[in-house]
Protein backbone atom coordinates (compact mmCIF):
# COMPACT_ATOMS: atom_id res chain seq x y z
CA UNK A 1 0.00 0.00 0.00
CA UNK A 2 1.83 3.62 -0.96
CA UNK A 3 1.05 6.28 1.66
CA UNK A 4 1.15 10.63 0.84
CA UNK A 5 4.29 11.90 2.38
CA UNK A 6 2.09 13.65 5.18
CA UNK A 7 0.09 10.87 6.08
CA UNK A 8 0.92 8.12 8.46
CA UNK A 9 2.08 5.11 7.48
CA UNK A 10 1.90 1.36 9.46
CA UNK A 11 4.72 0.99 12.42
CA UNK A 12 7.60 -0.28 10.96
CA UNK A 13 6.86 0.63 6.95
CA UNK A 14 8.02 3.25 5.68
CA UNK A 15 6.42 5.88 3.27
CA UNK A 16 6.69 4.96 -0.61
CA UNK A 17 5.57 6.87 -3.59
CA UNK A 18 6.57 6.49 -7.20
CA UNK A 19 9.06 4.08 -5.82
CA UNK A 20 10.59 6.37 -3.47
CA UNK A 21 10.89 6.14 0.47
CA UNK A 22 9.58 9.76 1.42
CA UNK A 23 11.14 9.59 4.75
CA UNK A 24 14.63 8.44 6.41
CA UNK A 25 14.39 7.38 9.93
CA UNK A 26 18.23 7.14 9.88
CA UNK A 27 18.58 10.57 8.00
CA UNK A 28 18.54 12.88 11.06
CA UNK A 29 21.54 10.89 12.67
CA UNK A 30 23.26 11.23 9.41
CA UNK A 31 23.08 14.90 8.71
CA UNK A 32 24.24 15.40 12.42
CA UNK A 33 27.23 13.28 12.04
CA UNK A 34 28.19 14.14 8.68
CA UNK A 35 28.09 18.12 10.05
CA UNK A 36 30.23 17.31 12.70
CA UNK A 37 32.79 15.37 11.22
CA UNK A 38 32.84 18.47 8.58
CA UNK A 39 33.51 21.06 10.89
CA UNK A 40 35.88 18.82 12.59
CA UNK A 41 37.73 18.38 9.70
CA UNK A 42 37.96 21.85 8.70
CA UNK A 43 39.10 22.93 12.20
CA UNK A 44 41.80 20.30 12.11
CA UNK A 45 42.94 21.59 8.43
CA UNK A 46 43.13 25.19 9.44
CA UNK A 47 45.29 24.27 12.73
CA UNK A 48 47.27 22.76 9.74
CA UNK A 49 47.49 25.58 7.42
CA UNK A 50 48.01 27.82 10.22
CA UNK A 51 50.19 25.76 11.53
CA UNK A 52 53.44 26.50 9.54
CA UNK A 53 52.14 24.79 5.99
CA UNK A 54 51.18 28.07 4.21
CA UNK A 55 54.56 29.45 5.19
CA UNK A 56 56.56 26.94 3.21
CA UNK A 57 53.98 27.18 0.18
CA UNK A 58 54.64 29.02 -2.80
CA UNK A 59 53.05 31.86 -2.20
CA UNK A 60 52.34 33.28 -5.63
CA UNK A 61 49.57 30.03 -6.01
CA UNK A 62 47.73 28.88 -3.45
CA UNK A 63 45.32 26.45 -5.44
CA UNK A 64 46.44 23.67 -4.53
CA UNK A 65 45.45 24.72 -0.60
CA UNK A 66 41.93 25.77 -1.65
CA UNK A 67 41.20 22.81 -3.09
CA UNK A 68 42.48 21.19 0.45
CA UNK A 69 40.10 23.19 1.94
CA UNK A 70 37.13 21.90 -0.19
CA UNK A 71 37.75 18.22 1.37
CA UNK A 72 35.25 18.67 4.23
CA UNK A 73 32.70 18.78 1.82
CA UNK A 74 33.47 15.35 0.85
CA UNK A 75 31.98 14.57 4.00
CA UNK A 76 28.67 15.90 3.88
CA UNK A 77 27.64 13.58 1.17
CA UNK A 78 29.69 10.48 2.41
CA UNK A 79 27.43 9.95 5.42
CA UNK A 80 23.88 10.03 3.87
CA UNK A 81 25.68 7.75 1.15
CA UNK A 82 26.84 5.26 4.11
CA UNK A 83 23.59 5.59 5.87
CA UNK A 84 21.31 4.91 3.08
CA UNK A 85 23.48 1.60 1.94
CA UNK A 86 23.46 0.64 5.52
CA UNK A 87 19.91 1.40 6.86
CA UNK A 88 18.36 2.53 3.79
CA UNK A 89 16.68 1.70 0.22
CA UNK A 90 19.94 2.48 -1.43
CA UNK A 91 20.77 5.55 -3.15
CA UNK A 92 17.80 5.05 -6.24
CA UNK A 93 15.42 4.35 -3.55
CA UNK A 94 15.93 7.18 -0.99
CA UNK A 95 17.40 9.90 -2.94
CA UNK A 96 16.37 9.08 -6.76
CA UNK A 97 20.02 9.60 -7.62
CA UNK A 98 19.45 9.15 -11.39
CA UNK A 99 17.78 12.28 -12.98
CA UNK A 100 14.64 11.89 -15.21
CA UNK A 101 13.82 14.49 -17.94
CA UNK A 102 11.56 15.67 -15.25
CA UNK A 103 13.49 16.37 -12.73
CA UNK A 104 16.58 17.62 -15.46
CA UNK A 105 13.65 20.61 -16.14
CA UNK A 106 12.55 21.57 -12.99
CA UNK A 107 15.76 21.33 -12.10
CA UNK A 108 16.96 24.05 -14.20
CA UNK A 109 13.47 25.95 -13.87
CA UNK A 110 14.24 26.17 -9.97
CA UNK A 111 17.96 26.50 -10.95
CA UNK A 112 17.29 29.59 -13.07
CA UNK A 113 14.81 30.84 -10.43
CA UNK A 114 17.53 30.68 -7.92
CA UNK A 115 19.63 32.97 -9.46
CA UNK A 116 17.18 35.21 -10.31
CA UNK A 117 16.48 35.48 -6.38
CA UNK A 118 19.90 35.80 -5.80
CA UNK A 119 20.66 38.47 -7.99
CA UNK A 120 17.99 40.24 -6.61
CA UNK A 121 18.47 39.56 -3.02
CA UNK A 122 22.35 41.02 -3.72
CA UNK A 123 21.18 44.14 -5.60
CA UNK A 124 19.45 44.87 -1.90
CA UNK A 125 22.49 43.69 -0.17
CA UNK A 126 24.56 45.30 -1.99
CA UNK A 127 22.95 49.09 -1.20
CA UNK A 128 23.13 47.61 2.12
CA UNK A 129 27.43 46.64 2.76
CA UNK A 130 28.26 48.77 -0.08
CA UNK A 131 31.31 47.75 -2.71
CA UNK A 132 32.59 45.77 -0.11
CA UNK A 133 30.19 43.29 -0.42
CA UNK A 134 31.49 42.47 -3.81
CA UNK A 135 35.08 42.06 -2.76
CA UNK A 136 34.04 39.73 0.06
CA UNK A 137 32.72 37.19 -2.11
CA UNK A 138 34.13 33.63 -2.42
CA UNK A 139 34.04 34.09 -5.97
CA UNK A 140 36.73 37.04 -6.00
CA UNK A 141 38.54 35.35 -3.02
CA UNK A 142 38.91 31.71 -4.55
CA UNK A 143 40.74 34.03 -7.88
CA UNK A 144 43.02 36.26 -5.79
CA UNK A 145 44.48 33.06 -4.75
CA UNK A 146 44.47 30.94 -7.30
CA UNK A 147 46.59 32.15 -10.91
CA UNK A 148 46.80 28.43 -12.18
CA UNK A 149 44.33 27.69 -14.88
CA UNK A 150 44.49 23.95 -14.11
CA UNK A 151 43.81 25.03 -10.40
CA UNK A 152 41.34 27.31 -11.58
CA UNK A 153 39.70 24.63 -13.83
CA UNK A 154 39.49 21.86 -11.09
CA UNK A 155 38.42 24.44 -8.50
CA UNK A 156 35.54 25.35 -11.37
CA UNK A 157 33.96 21.25 -11.47
CA UNK A 158 34.57 21.26 -7.68
CA UNK A 159 32.21 24.55 -7.75
CA UNK A 160 29.43 22.88 -10.37
CA UNK A 161 29.75 19.06 -9.86
CA UNK A 162 31.29 18.07 -6.65
CA UNK A 163 29.04 20.86 -4.59
CA UNK A 164 26.27 20.11 -5.31
CA UNK A 165 26.02 16.51 -5.28
CA UNK A 166 27.49 16.59 -1.39
CA UNK A 167 25.50 19.21 -0.22
CA UNK A 168 22.11 18.02 -1.62
CA UNK A 169 22.87 14.76 -0.52
CA UNK A 170 23.25 16.25 3.28
CA UNK A 171 20.21 18.84 3.36
CA UNK A 172 17.70 17.68 0.62
CA UNK A 173 18.53 13.87 1.29
CA UNK A 174 19.30 13.27 4.79
CA UNK A 175 18.13 16.18 6.56
CA UNK A 176 14.97 16.39 4.39
CA UNK A 177 14.58 12.77 4.70
CA UNK A 178 14.85 12.76 8.42
CA UNK A 179 12.10 15.39 8.94
CA UNK A 180 10.00 13.95 6.97
CA UNK A 181 10.07 10.68 8.48
CA UNK A 182 8.67 12.91 11.80
CA UNK A 183 5.99 13.71 9.09
CA UNK A 184 6.92 17.55 9.42
CA UNK A 185 5.02 19.62 6.37
CA UNK A 186 7.20 19.91 3.29
CA UNK A 187 6.61 23.70 3.16
CA UNK A 188 8.55 23.60 7.04
CA UNK A 189 11.24 21.62 5.96
CA UNK A 190 11.66 23.81 2.70
CA UNK A 191 12.02 26.62 4.99
CA UNK A 192 14.11 24.78 8.13
CA UNK A 193 16.65 22.99 4.94
CA UNK A 194 17.17 26.31 3.30
CA UNK A 195 17.97 28.30 6.80
CA UNK A 196 20.41 25.74 7.36
CA UNK A 197 22.05 25.32 4.06
CA UNK A 198 22.54 29.43 4.19
CA UNK A 199 24.48 29.24 7.82
CA UNK A 200 26.69 26.37 6.72
CA UNK A 201 27.89 28.21 3.88
CA UNK A 202 29.65 30.47 6.71
CA UNK A 203 29.14 33.95 4.72
CA UNK A 204 26.86 36.11 7.14
CA UNK A 205 26.89 39.12 4.76
CA UNK A 206 25.24 36.96 2.42
CA UNK A 207 22.46 35.00 4.77
CA UNK A 208 19.70 36.46 3.10
CA UNK A 209 20.20 35.87 -0.52
CA UNK A 210 21.64 32.14 0.28
CA UNK A 211 18.17 31.41 2.26
CA UNK A 212 16.28 32.47 -0.78
CA UNK A 213 18.67 30.23 -3.22
CA UNK A 214 18.27 27.52 -1.19
CA UNK A 215 14.17 27.95 -0.90
CA UNK A 216 14.62 27.66 -4.72
CA UNK A 217 17.04 24.67 -5.01
CA UNK A 218 14.57 23.05 -2.50
CA UNK A 219 11.72 23.55 -4.49
CA UNK A 220 13.39 21.30 -6.83
CA UNK A 221 13.29 18.72 -4.43
CA UNK A 222 9.95 19.14 -3.24
CA UNK A 223 8.38 18.86 -6.51
CA UNK A 224 9.58 15.63 -7.87
CA UNK A 225 10.33 14.27 -4.48
CA UNK A 226 14.11 13.42 -5.81
CA UNK A 227 17.37 15.00 -4.63
CA UNK A 228 18.61 14.43 -8.36
CA UNK A 229 16.51 17.41 -9.53
CA UNK A 230 17.80 19.69 -6.51
CA UNK A 231 21.28 18.72 -7.80
CA UNK A 232 20.38 19.91 -11.27
CA UNK A 233 19.11 23.12 -9.89
CA UNK A 234 22.16 23.64 -7.66
CA UNK A 235 24.26 22.99 -10.53
CA UNK A 236 22.70 25.68 -12.08
CA UNK A 237 22.78 28.25 -9.72
CA UNK A 238 26.61 27.69 -9.39
CA UNK A 239 27.70 27.83 -13.48
CA UNK A 240 27.67 31.31 -13.44
CA UNK A 241 30.24 31.67 -10.52
CA UNK A 242 32.11 28.73 -11.68
CA UNK A 243 32.54 30.22 -15.52
CA UNK A 244 33.53 33.72 -13.67
CA UNK A 245 36.08 32.04 -11.37
CA UNK A 246 37.26 30.80 -14.90
CA UNK A 247 37.65 34.43 -16.12
CA UNK A 248 40.16 35.01 -13.70
CA UNK A 249 42.96 33.02 -15.74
Amino acid sequence: MEHDEGSPADEGSPSIRDGLVLGAHWGLLAFIISLSLYYLLSLLLTGLVFGGLVSTWDPSDLGPLVLLAFLPNLLLGLGPVYASRKWGSGMRGDFGLLPTGRDVRVGLACGGFSLLTAYLLNLLLLQVYGSEYLSDSATNVLQNLMSGIGWLILAAIVVVVVAPLTEELLFRGALWGGLAYYRVPSWVILVLTALVFAQVHGEPSRMLALFGQGIAIGAARMITGRVSASIVAHATNNLPPALLLLSGA
